[in-house]
């Protein structure tokens, strides 16, 4: 941090009175890929963990076009007249040719961003599979440490890379449209797995005929797969976001879920499990990023490269000269 940036203990000061500026700041140096940032990151999150852990993660996806957006805006600003403290993660696709993102979504819910009680953070994808940001983990971390009790994580889309997003949080909302043609071909089989609710969105006009047929569809469907949790049974509902109308209904399913989990003990060991896989991906980040630093290695990739699309040498050849340029040896390929 710079001369002028505010010290770790006056981060954590102003994020334990609810300071919106020091959370802001704090997550930014989060985001930082400056090791002397990364340093005071966690030395800040680390000293806030004893005050996470207490909010209700709620992760929402959706085709293109659902109105996650939207959904967020009137849902949070329904949980806010309820006396509840409403973060959101809205992560923007980063572009692969320029590095650089859109993050409009704090424009598009100006509403919910006016609220006192309401905190949104766009952030750039960085190029990270499954729809969510490469520091969202400790994004949420640090809102909760805030005060916050309700954490929205908005993905950038829908796939099968949204296994990435399930994994951080409590419950995955999966949100879809009427009468966009066959409803569940345009759905991939394991989004529909993760899924702890599934919301019929846009559920009104003449739409809502179609939104009913649509949520007979995927309850039919989802009798063939397997349970998001153990002992859960992953309901269908339809609402419109725009009118307002069954928002109370899906947060009751939320909070049943959460109950579920709790109940079951479940909750424990969701995050448990999911502390371990954000473990194995940091091992195996730094781990390539040490490898890369290594000297000769960038040097064998580009030979590597070179050699394999001379159809020189196999792919697995390849990647053992590389390995071997940083000193791992055979018994790495192996």
């Amino acid at each position: 941090m710079g001369k002028t940036s505010p010290s770790v203990a006056e981060l954590k000061e102003g994020i334990a009175r609810g300071d919106r500026g020091s959370l802001s700041r704090a997550i930014t140096l989060a985001e930082s890929r400056l090791p002397e940032d990364q340093e005071h990151a966690q030395d800040l999150i680390a000293d806030l963990l004893p005050e996470t852990g207490r909010a209700i993660r709620v992760g929402i996806t959706g085709v293109p076009g659902a109105g996650k957006s939207t959904t967020i805006e009137a849902l949070g600003l329904k949980l806010i007249r309820e006396g509840h403290r409403v973060a959101v993660l809205v992560v923007d696709p980063t572009s692969a040719r320029t590095g650089g993102s859109i993050l409009g979504d704090k424009t598009r819910m100006h509403k919910l961003s006016a609220e006192e009680n309401a905190y949104i953070r766009p952030s750039p994808s960085g190029g990270v599979l499954g729809g969510v940001a490469r520091k969202t983990r400790e994004a949420m971390l640090l809102c909760e440490a805030a005060g916050f009790d309700v954490i929205i994580v908005e993905s950038v889309g829908v796939g099968q890379s949204e296994a990435e997003l399930a994994e951080m949080v409590d419950c995955l909302m999966l949100l879809l449209v009427p009468g966009a043609g066959d409803e569940l071909q345009g759905i991939k089989r394991g989004i529909m797995e993760l899924a702890d609710l599934i919301v019929v969105n846009k559920a009104d006009g003449d739409r809502v005929p179609l939104a009913k047929r649509a949520r007979g569809d995927y309850r039919h469907a989802l009798r063939m797969l397997p349970p998001s949790t153990v002992g859960w049974e992953t309901p269908v509902q339809i609402a419109s976001a725009t009118e307002g109308t069954g928002l109370d209904e899906v947060w009751e399913s939320v909070e049943k879920h959460r109950a579920h989990l709790e109940e079951t003990g479940q909750l424990d060991e969701r995050r448990r499990r999911q502390t371990e896989r954000w473990l194995d991906s940091m091992i195996e980040e730094a781990v390539l990023a040490a490898v890369h630093r290594r000297s000769g290695v960038e040097e064998a990739i580009s030979q590597a490269r070179a050699d394999v699309d001379a159809e020189k040498i196999t792919v697995p050849q390849a990647t053992q000269k590389v390995l071997e340029a940083a000193g791992l040896g055979t018994s790495a390929a192996s």
